[in-house]
């Protein structure tokens, strides 16, 4: 069966009106209602504008007009509810100014028949009426919150329930409609015919798109389409509300505690729990046998095998040890009882690989850890399975000049992985060793001399500080040269050449580098001094630099790369 989705603008009114039958529901896997008072300013103020406008347009006999406020993305669940996906703040702001108003009405002049049209207009667009009597049940609104964090939740109902609220109160539901009370009241004085007519426009034409999909993954589709207002909701949000979902009522307090505090250190580390299931889903995957080079999406995956994915009893477990080997290749900081992760030569390895330009590295470094971490040698061979690693992508990426070319040798890397500590890696590269060495004489962009430079700084040993994070490329010899200062013989493309090499290239603090930009040596010298960078501060030694000196040092720093990959790949034993 296809997805199918109905839209139709509605009215405030009509649209509200459609929760008699079918209530609306704030999912669990929403995030709770964070409103700010300007927001709910901008939203008053919108609304009392154009309707005072409508009167002047209505004065000299003009077409009504109307004002948009947004779309609301929902889906029918299960248990004939409108599960909503996009709109739930501007859906919960709206029933709070309306209560507002409901609460002027009652205590203004409730005897009124114009205060009783209004007060039945909007009685049954906020709760539930007795069906034999008609009498509303103020116990009973018709818009519910099952967002897992929201603390404050009961005080919405509440504020429904009884148009109170508490005014030294912190949480958004009672400040925001406190704050509807003033805005409401002040319009009342200020413009004494429009009270009654700002009711009849809000409910009238204030215009809401509803969007409703047949099911949850197209409703989520569409919102993730639509949303530009912020961070979409995420596939961990959905997870987080599948998992609670399947709890007993004290498991639930547990997981939820185990939730906060994972989101807490992810956050700290500049990680997110939706990336750790990112991460989580190549493991399982090669625990699976599964080598195929085409990812799915995250959320079907999880979902295919949902008790054996998602409600697996050691799933926040794992997540936490993804997210210590996370927090230490993000921030450097080592994981508790784990001594290996203050190696230094294990930390610059995960930097080098840090600087490969996307992730295919991590999910074998991931099963790597997650597999082997407690074994006996651990530290020496995760170290060798390291440098071997960055051995073969470098060799890949620099052959190919395309990172996408390793992802089949990764991925059955990744399967090898989950049986032998030591298998053979095999990344589609060449065994034609003057191509190779071609190729890291010239590299062919960026993200290459990075990642060589990185490699061959980590080498030296007065290099003994991680490197600063976006530490930029250094020309060496000026991109822009004068004539004058080239030998005879090198023709514009030869210095080109030379420029371009590996050896004119070394990694520089940014400030240092704005500051050396395109002068000649004798000015660079003073930024390189003060730079933390061994290879720039060394460079600085020399009293003068030309072009001839980065074609010598190139022929160097090739020899350098060279021994190191021999010495790497030499030390990595391959077992059967």
């Amino acid at each position: 069966m296809s997805d199918s989705i109905s839209v139709n603008k509605a009215s405030v009114a009509e649209f509200l009106a459609t929760g008699a039958k079918m209530p609306f529901l704030i999912p669990e896997y929403q995030r709770p209602y964070a409103w700010t008072q300007d927001q709910v300013d901008t939203l008053f103020e919108d609304v009392l504008e154009f309707a005072l406008n409508e009167e002047l347009k209505e004065s000299n006999g003009e077409d009504k007009g109307t004002y948009f406020l947004g779309s609301i993305v929902s889906f029918e669940n299960g248990r004939r509810q409108q599960e909503i996906i996009d709109g739930q703040q501007r859906l919960t702001s709206l029933s709070l100014l309306l209560r507002a108003i409901y609460t002027k009405l009652q205590t203004s002049d409730p005897d009124s028949k114009q205060t009783k049209n209004f007060m039945s207009k909007i009685e049954p667009i906020l709760w539930k009426n007795d069906e034999m009597t008609g009498d509303v049940d103020f116990e009973k609104p018709l818009i519910y919150s099952n967002v897992i964090d929201d603390k404050q939740s009961q005080v919405f109902y509440d504020i429904l329930a009884t148009g109170h609220a508490d005014s030294k109160a912190k949480d958004p539901y009672s400040q925001n409609y406190i704050r509807f009370q003033k805005l409401y009241e002040t319009m009342c004085t200020q413009h004494i015919n429009m009270p009654y007519k700002f009711i009849l426009r809000l409910l009238n034409q204030v215009i809401l798109l509803p969007i409703k999909a047949d099911n949850q993954d197209t409703a989520l589709t569409i919102f993730s389409t639509l949303n530009d207002r912020g961070l979409p909701l995420s596939d961990a949000d959905i997870f987080k509300a599948k998992i609670y979902d399947n709890l007993s009522d004290e498991e639930r307090k547990t997981f939820i505690y185990k939730w906060k505090q994972l989101e807490f250190r992810a956050n700290d580390a500049d990680e997110t729990v939706q990336h750790l299931f990112s991460l989580y889903m190549f493991y399982l995957k090669a625990k699976a046998g599964n080598k195929k080079t085409t990812n799915i999406a995250i959320r079907r995956f999880y979902f295919y095998n949902v008790k054996e994915y998602l409600l697996a009893p050691d799933l926040l477990d794992k997540l936490n040890r993804i997210l210590n080997l996370w927090t230490l290749i993000n921030t450097h900081e080592s994981i508790e009882g784990e001594a290996w992760s203050t190696n230094f030569e294990i930390l610059k390895a995960l930097d080098i690989l840090a600087s490969y330009p996307n992730e295919i590295w991590k999910s074998p470094v991931l099963i790597y850890y997650l597999n082997y971490s407690h074994d006996a040698n651990f530290e020496t061979d995760f170290e060798k399975f390291l440098h071997k690693l960055i051995v073969e992508l470098e060799k890949s990426y620099l052959v190919n000049s395309t990172i996408t070319a390793a992802k089949p040798g990764i991925y059955s890397l990744n399967v090898a992985l989950m049986h032998n500590k030591y298998p053979e890696i095999k990344i589609k590269t060449t065994d034609n060793q003057a191509e190779l060495d071609a190729k890291i004489k010239r590299p062919a962009n960026m993200s290459l001399r990075r990642l060589l430079l990185k490699t061959l700084i980590y080498q030296d040993s007065k290099q003994d500080t991680l490197l600063k994070p976006k530490l930029e490329i250094e020309h060496i010899f000026p991109r822009h040269w004068e004539k004058a200062n080239t030998p005879d013989g090198f023709t514009p493309e030869k210095v080109n050449e030379v420029i371009d090499s590996l050896g004119n290239f070394t990694l520089l603090e940014k400030r240092l580098n704005i500051y050396a930009s395109d002068v000649y040596f004798e000015r660079k010298r003073k930024s390189y001094l003060k730079s933390q960078v061994t290879m720039s501060r060394e460079l600085a030694e020399k009293d003068n630099w030309k072009i001839e000196d980065s074609w010598r040092r190139t022929d160097e720093l090739l020899r350098q790369l060279k021994d190191i990959y021999a010495k790497w790949s030499e030390e990595y034993k391959v077992e059967g």
